[in-house]
């Protein structure tokens, strides 16, 4: 199954074998205990509906490769503030935008060239996170 990303206008399609690194880190219950002046425990439970994490990267350095051509298309996405997009992870469509807190992308190339071009292959980390639609 593939893995495409879209602002609406331009999609990239992305290697199919990124892996979700956080895919069953997250839990879509927030819980929070405090004690009240009694001693007994005021408890508070509630769903997430978004802010899961997404965080897509290589397995291994053999995997995964992308070219630069198609990272500076994501960081032309992730310079723009709020940038919304449509990622489809092995059929199922997220709504998501860069986490700019944890640092939105990452990428090293391959093998290090003095004067890369597009079409040099990178290792990529890309951090989004869900948000409303």
């Amino acid at each position: 199954m593939s893995i495409t990303l879209s602002d609406g206008t331009t999609t990239l399609v992305l290697d199919p074998d990124l892996y979700w690194e956080d895919e069953f880190s997250w839990a879509a219950v927030e819980q929070s205990m405090t004690r009240g002046l009694t001693g007994r425990p005021i408890i508070q439970v509630a769903l997430r509906h978004y802010g899961r994490p997404i965080t897509l990267r290589p397995f291994d350095e053999r995997s995964a490769w992308m070219t630069r051509a198609d990272m500076t298309q994501l960081r032309a996405w992730a310079d723009v503030p709020g940038q919304a997009l449509t990622l489809s992870l092995h059929g199922t469509p997220y709504r998501v935008m860069f986490r700019h807190q944890d640092g939105a992308h990452a990428a090293e190339p391959v093998i290090f060239y003095s004067d890369a071009g597009a079409e040099d292959w990178l290792l990529v980390t890309l951090r989004f996170m869900t948000i409303p639609t």
